[in-house]
């Protein structure tokens, strides 16, 4: 295993990679972003052609994760965060070591829409659609308004911020809102939580019929291959599901709770947790099933059901929420608006510059026209400044 750490006060985040994950991520043809809202960041995971690279950035616990081309969507306490990349800056963002990164996602919007305990995001048609858990719907963002419901599922009376069956998952099919999971069909406040080892279900957002029932606080729906696959989060099961008889195979069983699912080819990654918060959590069977619990992700080979590679957070870390890839970004950065670096990146479509001290003009006005200026590097303005330090951990 090649171990490696990420010194944050007060806590110490480490994690191990075995030898069979880092032969898949050097070929898999991209990377992982991750999101961990008990720690508080999100990890991207990254391969320069010899190692990892690994980079942990706060935020307000994220959750829920989309991808959309070059545009990341994040779902935190009390917004939605889209991302875009400005992949020209993304080899200068540090001048000591030109060339570590080649994506970098600036924070581009943010909509406030309070704490709505957001879960999954997806992109449909370019625009995001959002799990709003604490409503029990399913909304689209608004400049108006904290959000804009269009879906409810049919025993939920009313649109109210009572959590009433813990919706949290959704699936795509051909450009739509499909499947979603719920850990129970109730209809009062929290009335999901008596029932949660064995009440949740998977639901048909067209017909707003239950095609699948029975399941452990089932998470992460999406449609992969023609096919529906979903995660049994309380026994720590993938499943693979024929929605229309009602039925469901496991592909695998994991050493964890299960959140966060994304395919790359005939594999699948999958988010493991340990169970943290026991009033939650507490009497699921994959805690009868298995004596220690994992946190980290599992590469499983959907074709055999084997897992063929581990990513394993050992210490500072112990849930996760979501995983996606980032086909062709290999080093990708990512910054919040606390780093003075996001408001002195400037892109436009035809140009990108870094508006730095290290690029100020001598004797000229702070802030004056033309106070900027920059190394021309194929039309690349490339002025960057060590202040700026590189977070990146490799493995």
């Amino acid at each position: 295993m090649n171990t490696a750490a990420v010194q944050r006060d007060p806590v110490r985040i480490e994690c191990d990679a075995s030898a069979e994950f880092l032969q898949w991520l050097a070929g898999a043809g991209g990377s992982l972003i991750v999101s961990t809202y008990q720690a508080g960041k999100v990890a991207l995971i990254g391969w320069d052609g010899l190692q990892i690279r690994l980079l942990m950035r706060e935020f307000d616990k994220p959750l829920g994760l989309a991808v959309d081309g070059d545009r990341v969507a994040l779902a935190t306490r009390y917004q939605v965060w889209l991302f875009a990349n400005a992949s020209l800056l993304a080899p200068t963002y540090l001048e000591h070591q030109p060339g570590r990164y080649d994506a970098i996602y600036l924070p581009r919007v943010a909509y406030q829409t309070g704490d709505l305990n957001t879960h999954d995001l997806a992109f449909v048609d370019g625009e995001l659609v959002l799990v709003n858990t604490r409503f029990s719907c399913l909304a689209r963002l608004s400049d108006r308004y904290n959000f804009a419901p269009f879906w409810k599922p049919r025993f939920v009376s009313d649109v109210v911020p009572e959590d009433r069956c813990h919706l949290n998952g959704l699936a795509v099919v051909e450009g739509r809102p499909r499947y979603v999971t719920a850990l129970g069909r109730t209809d009062t406040a929290g009335g999901w939580r008596p029932g949660k080892a064995g009440g949740g279900v998977v639901i048909d957002v067209q017909s707003d019929e239950i095609v699948l029932e029975g399941l452990s606080m089932p998470h992460s729906p999406r449609w992969h291959d023609g096919r529906l696959w979903l995660l049994d989060s309380g026994t720590g099961r993938l499943l693979v599901a024929d929605a229309s008889n009602h039925r469901s195979e496991t592909v695998c069983e994991l050493p964890g709770y299960l959140r966060g699912l994304c395919f790359v080819g005939p594999y699948a990654l999958v988010g493991m947790s340990k169970i943290r918060e026991k009033h939650i959590f507490g009497g699921l069977p994959i805690q009868t099933r298995c004596s220690r619990l994992v946190c980290g992700l599992a590469v499983v080979d959907t074709r055999s059901g084997s897992q063929v590679g581990l990513f394993e957070y050992t210490a500072g870390c112990e849930e996760l929420y979501d995983v996606r890839f980032l086909p062709g970004v290999f080093r990708p950065m990512i910054l919040n608006t606390d780093k003075a670096a996001a408001r002195e990146a400037m892109a436009t479509a035809e140009s990108c510059y870094w508006l730095r001290p290290s690029s100020e003009i001598p004797g000229s006005l702070p802030g004056a026209p033309g106070a900027a200026t920059s190394e021309a590097i194929g039309g690349l303005a490339a002025a960057t400044s060590p202040m700026f330090p590189d977070t990146g951990t490799q493995l």
